[in-house]
């Protein structure tokens, strides 16, 4: 299944059913960890392996240090999970920007990040010690946070900005004005890159100078879906024309779009194929690659 052209995928190579309201992912190898209601769940291609329960897990997940670092967004904590015993080892009172669920954990220069406080605050939480060492100030409304390029990105939804915080200093570094509904971001494939949702684009962020250097349009509106970057692309989950999105980074066009109209849901990439969730339709979806044919 080679991503080239347009509409270049009919269908997923595989869909499992997932009951109640699968979202966000995050990749273990070859198997994908996926937020649901009251519960963290493990899925491989061949259906469910275990499940954690939860109050209320929410937002964009992260592996690091042998373990799941997920929000809680009713508890309104940070939860490690063991990713060997499928256990929940700890639960750190960091505080939740967003307690409606669009946010993202992230992880980088040995810590774990997640934004704590509507008013403008990460949480700086050091794995080795499950506690929060270190607060930063940032807008008011930043929610969604990547690692990349030696820095942590941080998106604000209601100041309409993508701030650069230096890991060593612990502050941000460089700010810069973004479009309608700022939303999701990855970083890589030689850039930031951020859902304008309002807009319907995507902007890359040089990392170099922490400004927008560039858009693409990709639909009227990016309601509401993820992004990741992998394999030299950009792959963007979308709610509208498509289940998903290929960017191609040197042109900074819309290169592919892969199956049909599937709802609101969560995407991430793994160098044999791409995973998608599409809670609406309370399913999970594998599309390989051409490097690895179709289980």
């Amino acid at each position: 299944m080679a991503f080239t052209s347009a509409h270049a995928a009919d269908h997923a190579d595989k869909v499992l059913d997932v009951p109640g309201f699968a979202d966000f992912l995050a990749v273990d190898g070859t198997t994908v960890w996926v937020t649901n209601r009251g519960r963290v769940e493990h899925w491989s291609r061949d259906g469910k392996l275990g499940a954690v329960a939860m109050a209320h897990p929410c937002g964009a997940m992260t592996i690091a240090a042998g373990s799941l670092w997920v929000a809680d967004c009713e508890n309104r904590t940070l939860n490690r999970i063991d990713l060997k015993t499928t256990k929940l080892t700890n639960s750190i009172p960091t505080g939740i920007a967003n307690p409606a669920g669009e946010l993202i954990v992230a992880a980088g220069a040995g810590s774990i990040w997640i934004a704590s406080n509507e008013k403008g605050e990460i949480a700086r939480v050091d794995p080795a010690s499950n506690s929060v060492t270190d607060k930063i100030a940032v807008d008011p409304g930043t929610y969604y946070l990547a690692f990349g390029f030696g820095s942590l990105w941080a998106v604000s939804a209601t100041q309409n900005s993508v701030q650069q915080i230096d890991p060593e200093t612990n502050s941000v570094v460089s700010t810069a004005p973004l479009g309608r509904q700022p939303g999701f971001l990855a970083a890589g494939a030689g850039g930031v890159w951020v859902q304008e949702q309002g807009d319907g684009t995507v902007a890359r962020i040089d990392p170099d100078t922490g400004q927008v250097a560039g858009r693409i349009k990709v639909d009227e509106t990016l309601k509401y879906g993820d992004i990741d970057t992998g394999g030299g692309k950009v792959w963007l989950r979308t709610t509208a024309g498509q289940t998903f999105a290929v960017i191609d980074p040197e042109t900074m066009e819309v290169s592919a779009r892969i199956g049909p109209e599937a709802g609101s849901g969560a995407l991430r990439y793994t160098p044999s194929g791409i995973w998608t969730s599409e809670h609406d339709r309370h399913t999970l979806s594998w599309w390989s690659t051409p490097a690895t044919p179709s289980d």
